[in-house]
């Protein structure tokens, strides 16, 4: 099974770094995702944040807004996770024995169970509990600070 595996990242090192379409092509593709996510997940976060002390009709109308939003975040991480694997499969030595990439790894991890209670949260603020509510607001605190972070180790990634 390793022979295999290894067979195949050797073979997709080797076409990926003698085509600068690919390259460029798993390169956007991870901006865009992230930006496309990530981006949504700040507008979705920043906008739970205000709501929080708003009335019920806007808090229920920013719980729908979320619940909406959720399907791009997802498309945008799934965009960023194969975008990601085939940089990772570009280049293993160097992020396999890097601290940054594993931290980055990391955050990734957090931000995925952070989303899942967010949407925990805001099925509960659609069914009117109004208890949610705080849940929400350190979730999306937690989201914005996990985004950014995520975004920092990856930008730090190839310079360390």
């Amino acid at each position: 099974m390793l022979g295999w595996l290894s067979h195949w990242i050797n073979a997709w090192a080797a076409l990926y770094a003698d085509s600068a379409v690919l390259r460029t092509g798993v390169g956007f593709a991870h901006v865009a995702g992230l930006l496309t996510g990530g981006g949504s997940a700040i507008v979705a976060d920043r906008a739970t944040l205000a709501a929080w002390r708003g009335d019920a009709a806007g808090r229920l109308a920013q719980a729908r807004a979320c619940h909406a939003a959720h399907r791009i975040v997802i498309v945008g991480l799934i965009v960023v996770t194969v975008s990601g694997v085939l940089l990772f499969g570009a280049d293993v030595d160097t992020y396999l024995h890097s601290r940054v990439f594993w931290i980055k790894m990391a955050l990734v991890g957090l931000l995925l169970a952070n989303g899942g209670l967010l949407v925990q949260a805001g099925r509960r603020a659609l069914a009117g509990d109004d208890s949610a509510w705080s849940r929400l607001r350190y979730g999306a605190l937690a989201s914005l600070t996990i985004w950014l972070a995520t975004t920092l180790l990856g930008a730090a990634l190839p310079n360390v």
